[in-house]
């Protein structure tokens, strides 16, 4: 057949001739199933750690930034590795292929130091850029050091994820992802609030249970990688860093470094901003962070499912079937977000009692998660939108557009909003810009579709 391609892999061949929705569910469920996890488990850590007080949370929420650029870092270098890795075996080139992958581990773990030097010496300094609150300084410190240093189980997990996914092996992420979820939740409230004979470490006891579970998918994922991923050998006995394999890795993988980072910019933006109202107002803007990783998260895997169909698709020259999968992501995309806007605009309140909310944080947090979710009737079309952008490799509109979003709206307008009309009026600049990215999301894809799919 004419689907068939060089490699003649039935994965490929799929994405070619399978029906586009039943193609795009079967593809994405597992990824979702993955992400939905994660989001749990980020919100059980924050739910027992509400149970220390809203200075314990004002301080993991503060903390929160430089957690998402250990994710952005790690998950921006696994782009580049994936990219590197899978091309390398898709051309036969098993040496490349391995290059890759023992290159990719010795970046992972330089970038791992940056952030365990990081722990060690700036954490204190860190808080005190934020907040005079003596309490959440050192509550955070204690926090953030933990999970810095001990991050190399986070990227050491995502750098050996990105090599299982590269060879087609997904099921074992979801197995070592569950597992590292599991070991959180049942370790947060033992380490917390000394159970089964443990001490009570308090907020010390949130940031272990984290890095002991990621250390421990970490451990299993590299078992599985030795034992069930035939196609890369990780030997790093005689390993030489490779200086134009890691050249390699970071062109790809720094735009996506860059673009996720700026959300880790946007928040410690929005953190400082909302300090000068309350360290409540904080908690609960971190408390919205958790929860709507839950609404995001499908989306999420939604796209990660997308993207290699359209890209597939693209290198076919099949562009009936490209748009097909854009309407179907985009419209599947909006529902889940639609369920989303319902949840919180229903049941703000019910929301927030899950983390023990007084009534100043009820007072805060209720209208702040009805106004702020009104940006997620816009948002589910942005990001699919924004992922199509990478991967028909214009990945610099996707960086435009989030930069566009959180830096050059959400922040001037979080500053403005807050010195205007005070603290109510703050919550409002999401919205906003996801109305903005909306209008520049769509300008650039129109760009897009007449240079690229309309002339296939």
């Amino acid at each position: 057949m004419s689907n068939m391609t060089i490699s003649g892999k039935p994965a490929e061949n799929k994405m070619g001739v399978m029906p586009i929705s039943r193609l795009l569910f079967t593809m994405s469920l597992p990824m979702i199933l993955s992400m939905l996890v994660q989001a749990l488990y980020n919100v059980i850590d924050s739910i027992f750690v509400a149970r220390l007080g809203e200075t314990a949370l004002a301080a993991v929420s503060l903390a929160f930034p430089v957690q998402n650029l250990i994710i952005a870092v790690s998950t921006g270098t696994g782009v580049g590795v994936n990219a590197l890795l899978s091309r390398s075996l898709g051309e036969k080139n098993q040496k490349n292929a391995n290059l890759a992958a023992v290159n990719g581990l010795f970046v992972f773990f330089l970038s791992y130091l940056l952030f365990a030097v990081f722990g060690i010496f700036f954490a204190r300094i860190y808080f005190t850029v934020q907040t005079s609150n003596p309490e959440i300084i050192r509550q955070g410190t204690t926090y953030l050091s933990i999970c810095s240093i001990f991050s190399f189980g986070i990227f050491l997990e995502i750098a050996l994820e990105r090599i299982m996914q590269s060879t087609g092996r997904t099921i074992y992420n979801m197995i070592t992802q569950g597992l590292g979820a599991i070991i959180n939740i049942i370790l947060d409230p033992i380490l917390i609030f000394g159970l089964l004979g443990f001490p009570r470490m308090g907020i010390m006891g949130a940031a272990a249970a984290t890095v002991i579970g990621q250390i421990a998918a970490m451990l299993l994922l590299l078992y599985f990688n030795i034992t069930k991923n035939t196609d890369v050998n990780l030997n790093m006995r005689s390993f030489r860093p490779n200086a134009e394999i890691i050249a390699e890795i970071y062109r790809v993988g720094l735009p996506s470094i860059i673009m996720q980072s700026i959300s880790s910019v946007m928040t410690f933006g929005v953190n400082k901003i909302l300090l000068l109202f309350s360290e409540t107002a904080v908690s609960v803007f971190g408390i919205y962070f958790k929860l709507q990783s839950f609404i995001f998260m499908p989306v999420f895997g939604l796209n990660n499912a997308m993207v290699p169909i359209v890209a597939y698709n693209y290198g076919a020259a099949k562009k009936d079937r490209i748009m097909k999968t854009i309407r179907a992501s985009v419209t599947a995309a909006v529902a889940i977000m639609l369920v989303g806007l319902a949840i919180f605009q229903i049941f703000p309140e019910q929301l927030l009692y899950l983390f023990d909310a007084s009534e100043n944080m009820m007072g805060i947090g209720v209208p702040a998660l009805r106004i702020i979710s009104l940006s997620f009737l816009f948002a589910g079309y942005c990001i699919v939108i924004g992922s199509v952008f990478q991967a028909l490799g214009n990945g610099v509109y996707s960086l435009i557009t989030s930069a566009a979003r959180q830096l050059v709206c959400i922040l001037p307008a979080a500053w403005f909003f807050a010195a205007e009309f005070g603290l109510h009026a703050v919550w409002y600049a999401f919205p906003l810009a996801e109305i903005i990215s909306v209008v520049l999301t769509t300008v650039l894809f129109r760009r897009i579709y007449q240079k690229k799919i309309q002339l296939l």
